[in-house]
């Protein structure tokens, strides 16, 4: 049986597999998801702080 990854998932995995901060347009082409959905994602995990930006439009996940 196959998990589908929710597009979330697959925006937060990309942040998770990258040594660098990440723009929408990087994790789009990283991801797979369109990036006007990923701009959607990435608004709610800026609202509940799981990214945060370490420099100007780059996001990165937060030390949890």
């Amino acid at each position: 049986m196959v998990i589908k990854m929710s597009d979330k998932d697959k925006v937060i995995e990309a942040f998770k597999n990258s040594e660098e901060p990440l723009n929408a347009t990087k994790v789009s082409e990283i991801s797979g998801v369109e990036k006007k959905e990923v701009d959607k994602i990435m608004k709610e995990l800026k609202k509940d702080e799981t990214i945060v930006s370490p420099k100007r439009c780059y996001w990165t996940l937060a030390d949890k």
